[in-house]
């Protein structure tokens, strides 16, 4: 595909899952940057009070309709999935993950393509790299999977890149470590949690290496790959730039919260082995495990760097969400 020389800025672009910690965000930076952006959510869900353009997109599935949301648009951000959950019975999970992340991304690029989508980027997960990296995961590593989510993901992945292939549609994956930011859950709100109670940590003696994103860093990438040209049929790893291992990151956080943690130094072999008899051996393996990815392919490809540092991005963190 002959790509144009110039930045081509869109008319018209469609965010979905714009209530989502991520799309929010994505959709508040496009509005006010560039264009005309629609944010699409789920049926029944609550819109956003600032937004001007929104509309209830249909359930993301195999028989969604998007073609009235697809009209006139130039690039499409998809930012809507069905995420991880813990706790789940793996079977109807992994039947979820398909229906949602699969096949409802690939039904909305499948009609995107036929609507004349110019570009359709696709905000995938580092999952489908695996869980640990021996040395830092690069975007034209082999994937290894190892759950149902990540299976979905770069299912999406390959489902896209072929659509592209047989359509003209450029399409861009973007493959994020933990985002982290204003309103996060999961471990990282946990994590805060713990920390502002005071309570002791036997997290004190990791040292491994981790690479996180800050969600305004990640929301530049997006925006940096709508209209780049060099970003047109790529694969891009993202992250804040520095790695950190478990205990950095702790005393890190901890200062940004200008309080003390409590951090017992145990020894990470010992820390999993009481982690595998109390059931929590994949969170523990997370917390001592290398999770790196190398970003220097999406600085040198796009001329991007990361906007804010990890300091500033652990600070915006613990600020309300707006």
């Amino acid at each position: 595909m002959i790509q144009s020389s110039h930045h081509h800025r869109p008319n018209r672009l469609l965010v979905t899952g714009a209530n989502g910690f991520i799309g929010s965000r994505v959709l508040d930076r496009l509005a006010a940057e560039c264009c005309e952006a629609v944010g699409a959510v789920r049926q029944g869900a609550m819109k956003h009070p600032g937004w001007t353009k929104w509309m209830h997109g249909p359930d993301l599935g195999p028989d969604a309709d998007w073609e009235p949301l697809l009209t006139g648009t130039d690039v499409v951000i998809h930012t809507a999935a069905r995420v991880h959950m813990m706790q789940e019975d793996s079977n109807t999970a992994g039947e979820a993950h398909r229906l949602v992340n699969t096949q409802g991304t690939l039904a909305l690029a499948r009609q995107a393509a036929a609507a004349g989508v110019r570009r359709f980027i696709f905000i995938s997960t580092i999952k489908v790299m695996g869980e640990q990296s021996r040395r830092p995961f690069r975007a034209g590593d082999t994937p290894a999977p190892s759950d149902a989510y990540a299976r979905s993901k770069l299912d999406a992945e390959q489902g896209l890149e072929a659509i592209g292939h047989e359509s003209g549609m450029e399409w861009v994956i973007i493959r994020p470590p933990l985002v982290y930011g204003p309103g996060v859950g999961g471990n990282f709100a946990t994590l805060v949690k713990w920390l502002a109670r005071g309570i002791p940590l036997p997290l004190g003696a990791i040292d491994n290496r981790r690479s996180l994103v800050a969600r305004d860093n990640l929301v530049d990438l997006i925006a940096t790959c709508v209209d780049h040209p060099a970003a047109a049929n790529r694969t891009f790893m993202v992250s804040d730039g520095e790695d950190l291992s478990t205990t950095a990151l702790i005393r890190r956080l901890s200062e940004a919260m200008e309080i003390r943690p409590w951090l017992i130094p145990v020894p990470a072999r010992a820390l999993l082995r009481v982690g595998r008899l109390l059931g929590q051996g994949p969170l523990l393996e997370r917390l001592c495990g290398d999770l790196q990815v190398d970003i220097e392919d999406t600085k040198s490809r796009l001329g991007w760097h990361p906007r804010i540092d990890v300091d500033t991005g652990l600070r915006q963190a613990l600020m309300e969400p707006r």
